[in-house]
């Protein structure tokens, strides 16, 4: 395998192998999971322990076909990266490097504006209900910010961050906006968010029969969440998911050229 080259110069780097390669298969799945809106939306990862370095795509990539070596390597105390060659989305940089530096338990932050889950935030109760097994992975673990501020530069970050400060809230419905999830790693952010989308049209598919809605009570919706949570059964939440995604691309590359999420 060729020697890491990122596309970034903003922190000299050869490491971080995995992570760019876990990152790179996820920004391929949520494209083709139609997560993505067109050049917009962001994923970040932290590669260091108190989050103030993280890995980031370029600014109005497609997420089809980021690669590893594409993602950038940002400091959230570096301000002058907005002004240097290949910037990244400012926006981007103010939300996940304030909630980067102000929320280590976030390590890795996924935004989207994904249809369904959008559609729930522009609802004025947002909430995502426990009606079923899946939408039971979040109960008691959103936090809802009905104060949209405008685009997250610097201050809108920071006050979408000081929200996030419960490791167990890990869902953040960003009322008019979209949504963003955070985990301790790329499998578990991904796997929240993929299904949180599944939920999310679930629920208002049954918003839209009319018909009386059967939630859940607590007891059994937060014994649900914390089994789906269990670290021990089978494995962390989301592994095989994103050990499957990575193996899928590997099978890709091996009919095309130079199209594999890791290459540099």
């Amino acid at each position: 395998m060729d020697e890491i080259k990122p596309s970034s110069g903003y922190i000299s780097n050869d490491n971080f192998y995995e992570e760019r390669k876990d990152l790179a298969a996820a920004f391929r799945w949520a494209e083709r999971s139609d997560l993505h809106e067109a050049v917009a939306n962001h994923f970040s990862l932290a590669v260091n322990s108190d989050g103030t370095e993280f890995l980031m795509n370029p600014n109005m990539w497609h997420f089809s076909r980021i690669k590893a070596s594409d993602l950038l390597l940002l400091n959230t105390n570096d301000k002058s990266v907005l002004s240097k060659e290949n910037p990244p989305d400012a926006t981007a940089w103010g939300l996940h490097g304030a909630i980067h530096k102000m929320c280590p338990h976030a390590r890795c932050i996924m935004h989207v504006h994904s249809i369904y889950a959008t559609t729930l935030a522009s609802l004025e109760d947002c909430i995502l209900p426990p009606i079923n097994q899946v939408a039971s992975m979040f109960f008691g673990r959103q936090v809802v910010d009905k104060k949209y501020g405008g685009l997250a530069f610097e201050e809108e970050g920071e006050r979408c961050a000081n929200l996030l400060s419960d490791p167990k809230k890990h869902t953040f419905i960003m009322g008019n906006h979209g949504i963003l999830i955070f985990g301790q790693n790329v499998a578990e952010t991904f796997n929240r968010l993929y299904y949180f989308e599944r939920a999310a049209k679930v629920y208002i598919n049954a918003l839209q029969s009319g018909k009386k809605i059967s939630i859940l009570n607590d007891e059994i919706a937060e014994k649900t969440a914390q089994e789906l949570d269990d670290e021990e059964h089978p494995l962390p939440a989301g592994t095989a998911f994103l050990r499957e995604i990575k193996l899928i691309w590997i099978m890709k590359a091996l009919t095309t050229t130079n199209d594999y999420l890791v290459s540099y």
